[in-house]
């Protein structure tokens, strides 16, 4: 018995209707209608007007506004740069594991996925504060005599964004890592060439849709963080993230805080269509 070729297609279409019903209602509905709110004008009061406008892309331009983007990208750059040196030996390392001790390595780096990143973060607060844990280690090895001031600093930004996202780049390192043929390590190595040398020449080319998508994912979530910037740097570094929540909480400016969310969305589109180029993948490793 023949199946009728129309029957099975309309049983495939029943079957992805959910999957388009909530991809244009819950990603494309939202991502259009926040192009449509930035252009658009603030109300005096509250709300928006229908008239159409290009003041608030205009407004980002400013030194204020520009300021804040040359420092989000400034603790991106940092905070990546950071993360790719400790993430990519761990995720390579990882790779050459035995499958026993690679469940268990992973499941370690699971686990603090199980608790909220805020109580996680505040455990920083413990760790950095005066007379704190950390602060008693270093006077314990007679490192410093008097309490450091590290919590609401800079550098306990750049370590809270490290620990928030340096999962995703050991994941997306190992995904590219694990598929690496090793004989062809080996094989570099028997024609003569040193270990630094395969290592450029064959290991980091063949991982390096691993490392781009790990950049991906720690360099754009880095730049809209505000919850770690205001738990572990008190209000003193200022991102585009926690711009883009004083303009929706505070000023009620919902056209500006959605053309900072527009620019924040092509810049993530851009740096896909980057890593698509460059490394010839179309899905990002370590999240399929």
């Amino acid at each position: 018995m023949k199946r009728n070729p129309r029957r099975k297609l309309k049983k495939e279409a029943l079957m992805l209707l959910p999957l388009y019903v909530f991809t244009l209602v819950f990603i494309v509905g939202p991502l259009v209608y926040m192009v449509i709110l930035s252009f658009l004008q603030r109300a005096e009061t509250w709300g928006v007007t229908n008239q159409f406008t290009l003041d608030n892309y205009r407004n980002i331009l400013e030194p204020v506004y520009l300021q804040t983007f040359v420092e989000s990208f400034k603790l991106a750059i940092i905070s990546t740069v950071l993360i790719i040196l400790i993430g990519y030996p761990f995720g390579y390392f990882m790779a050459k594991l035995t499958a026993k001790w690679k469940k268990r390595t992973m499941m370690l780096l699971m686990i603090p996925f199980w608790t909220s990143s805020l109580i996680r973060l505040y455990g920083w607060i413990i760790i950095f504060r005066a007379n704190g844990v950390f602060d008693k280690l270093l006077m314990g090895l007679g490192i410093t005599d008097e309490p450091m001031r590290l919590l609401y600093t800079y550098p306990a930004v750049v370590v809270g964004m490290i620990y928030a996202l340096l999962p995703f780049m050991i994941f997306a390192v190992y995904s590219s890592a694990e598929k690496l043929d090793w004989s062809l390590i080996e094989a570099a190595r028997d024609l003569g060439a040193s270990r630094i040398r395969a290592f450029f020449t064959v290991t980091l080319k063949l991982t390096l849709p691993g490392l781009l998508s790990g950049v991906i994912l720690t360099f754009i979530p880095s730049m809209g963080l505000f919850f770690i910037a205001d738990i572990l740097g008190g209000n003193k570094v200022v991102l585009v993230g926690s711009l883009i929540q004083d303009q929706l909480m505070k000023a009620h400016n919902w056209p500006f805080a959605a053309a900072l969310a527009v620019i924040l969305t092509i810049l993530t589109s851009v740096m896909i269509a980057l890593y698509r180029k460059i490394s010839g993948v179309k899905d990002l490793e370590g999240l399929v």
